[in-house]
C-alpha cells in the first residue's frame, strides 16, 4: 500500500446508502429477530412523554373513564399506517419525506404533504417547548435554584440545563447513542407506570370492572372534544413519529441490510426477512405505548377525576404528583418527580435527535443542502441540533403552559395524519411490488386503520373549527 493511500481520509459511512457489500442475511428465529430490535424502542421513548404523561392523564382527569375507548382506538389503529410506511422505506431505501414528495399535487420541488409537515412542525414546536418546560418544572420542584420552586428564575435555569444537556448528548448525531438512551428510558417508565396503575385497586382510589366497562361506550362527554382531538393526535404513534420511524429504520440498517433492488429472488427473500424484523419491532413499540397510555389514563381517571384535579399551567407537575402522594403518602412526590423527569426527558431526547434529521432532509428536498453528501448532511444535523431546542425552550419561557402547548402540537399532528394516510396508499399502490402486498390480513388492517383515522380526523377538524354535530 502506498504512503498516500495509507494516509488518505477514510470514507464516511452513510447509513442512508444502499450498497451490495452491506447486505446481511436476516434472522430466521424469534430470538434472532429480538436481537435486531431498536427503532421501535427509540420511538417509544419519544412517544411516552408529552402525549401519555400530560395529555392522556389530563383527559382522564377531565372525563373520568368515559374516553377509555378512545385511548384504545388511538393506540391501536395507527400502527398499521406506520408499518406500511416503514415497509416502503425498507424496500426503497428512502425516507418518508422523500416519499411524500412523490405524492401530487406538487408545489415547486415538494408536494403538499411536505408543506403540511412543515406547518405541523411549527405547531409541534409548542409541544416540544411544553416537554422541556415540564421537565424543567419537575427539576425545579426537586432542586429549586434562585428562588422558590417554579419561580421564574428557577424555571429559566432548569430550562437552560435541560435544553443544553440534550444538545450536548446528541452532538455526535449517531443512532447508537439515541438507541442506548431510549432502551434505558423505556425500561424505567414502563415498569413504574404500569406498576402504579395495577396497584391502584389496593388503595382508596380503587377502580373495578364497571368503571372499565363504562369507558367503552364510544361517547365523547361535552366539553372534552378539544382535548380528545389532542389525545388522538398525540397518543400512540403520531404522524410525525411514523415519519421519524423511517429514519430510524434506515439508520438501524434494515434497508441497508436488505440491499439495493437488483430484481433477484435472493434480494426479495432478504427483504421479506428484514420486513418480519420490522413488524416485530413495531409490535414491541405498540405494546409499550399501549400499556403506558392505558396506565396513564386509568391513573388520571381513578385518582385525579374524583378530586376534580386537572393538570394546568406550571402547576401541572404538582397536580400530577398527587397521583403518587394521594396513594402512597407525601414521600412519593419524589418518586413521581424522578419518574416524570425520566419520561419527559426521554421525549425531549427523541425530539432533539429526530427533528434536525427531518429538517435537514426537507432542506435537501428544497435544494438548500445536499442530503446525499454525508458530511454536509451530518454538519447540518449538528447545526440544527444546536439551534432548534433553544427555540422550543424560548416558546415555553414566554407561554409557561405545558399542557396547552402540548395540545396545540397534538392537534397539528392529528391534521397531518390525514395527509400521511393518503401518502401511504399512493406509495403502496405505485412503489411497492405486488409480491409484498399479498397478505390479506395486513391489507384488511390497513383499510380499517385508514378508515378510522379518516373518520375521526374529519370529525375532529369539523369540531375544532366549529362545524360540530351537536352535543
Amino acid at each position: 500500500m502506498s504512503r498516500k493511500a495509507a494516509t488518505a481520509a477514510p470514507v464516511e459511512h452513510d447509513p442512508y446508502a444502499l450498497r451490495a457489500e452491506d447486505v446481511r442475511t436476516p434472522p430466521t428465529t424469534f430470538t434472532g429477530r429480538l436481537r435486531h430490535l431498536g427503532p421501535g424502542l427509540v420511538l417509544s421513548a419519544a412517544i411516552v412523554g408529552s402525549g401519555e404523561l400530560i395529555v392522556t392523564t389530563s383527559m382522564g382527569a377531565r372525563a373520568g373513564f368515559a374516553l377509555l375507548w378512545l385511548v384504545i382506538l388511538s393506540t391501536g389503529v395507527k400502527v398499521w399506517i406506520q408499518m406500511e410506511l416503514a415497509r416502503w422505506t425498507i424496500l426503497n431505501g428512502r425516507t418518508a419525506l422523500e416519499g411524500f414528495s412523490h405524492v401530487g399535487p406538487k408545489v415547486g420541488r415538494v408536494s403538499w404533504i411536505n408543506l403540511l409537515w412543515i406547518g405541523m412542525d411549527f405547531a409541534k414546536m409548542f409541544q416540544r417547548g411544553g416537554i422541556i418546560g415540564g421537565t424543567a418544572a419537575a427539576c425545579s420542584i426537586l432542586w429549586p435554584v434562585y428562588g422558590a420552586a417554579l419561580s421564574f428564575p428557577s424555571l429559566v435555569v432548569w430550562t437552560v440545563v435541560v435544553t443544553a444537556s440534550g444538545v450536548l448528548l446528541l452532538q455526535s448525531a449517531r443512532y447508537s447513542v439515541v438507541e442506548n438512551a431510549a432502551v434505558l428510558s423505556v425500561a424505567v417508565f414502563t415498569f413504574a407506570t404500569v406498576g402504579l396503575a395495577l396497584g391502584l385497586p389496593l388503595t382508596e382510589f380503587s377502580y373495578g370492572a364497571g368503571d372499565l366497562a363504562g369507558g367503552l361506550s364510544f361517547a365523547i362527554p361535552a366539553g372534552t372534544v378539544g382535548i380528545a382531538v389532542a389525545m388522538f393526535g398525540s397518543t400512540g404513534v403520531g404522524a410525525d413519529e411514523m415519519t421519524t420511524y423511517t429514519y430510524w429504520c434506515l439508520e438501524k440498517g434494515y434497508a441497508r441490510w436488505t440491499g439495493p433492488d437488483d430484481g433477484t429472488e435472493e434480494r426479495a427473500r432478504r427483504a421479506e426477512g428484514w420486513l418480519k424484523v420490522m413488524r416485530l419491532d413495531v409490535f414491541a413499540s405498540w405494546l409499550v405505548c399501549t400499556l403506558c397510555t392505558l396506565s396513564f389514563y386509568v391513573i388520571g381517571a381513578a385518582v385525579l377525576h374524583p378530586q376534580d384535579l386537572v393538570p394546568e399551567g406550571n402547576d401541572m407537575i404538582t397536580t400530577l404528583s398527587r397521583i403518587y402522594t394521594d396513594t402512597m403518602g407525601p414521600w412519593a412526590q419524589y418518586l413521581f418527580l424522578f419518574g416524570a423527569i425520566a419520561v419527559l426527558y426521554s421525549t425531549n431526547i427523541g425530539s432533539t435527535a429526530s427533528v434536525p434529521r427531518l429538517w435537514t432532509n426537507t432542506l435537501g428536498l428544497l435544494g438548500v443542502v445536499d442530503w446525499n453528501d454525508v458530511r454536509a448532511r451530518r454538519r447540518t444535523i449538528r447545526i440544527l441540533t444546536c439551534c432548534l431546542p433553544p427555540l422550543w425552550a424560548t416558546f415555553f419561557l414566554f407561554l409557561q403552559s405545558p399542557v396547552l402547548m402540548v395540545q396545540v402540537g397534538a392537534i397539528g399532528s392529528g391534521v397531518f395524519l390525514l395527509g400521511v394516510v393518503i401518502a401511504v396508499w399512493k406509495l403502496r399502490t405505485t412503489e411497492v411490488d405486488r409480491r409484498f402486498r399479498t397478505n390479506p390480513w395486513l391489507t384488511v388492517a390497513l383499510v380499517l386503520s385508514s378508515t378510522a383515522i379518516a373518520t375521526i380526523g374529519v370529525y375532529s377538524v369539523l369540531e375544532v373549527f366549529g362545524i360540530g354535530f351537536g352535543e
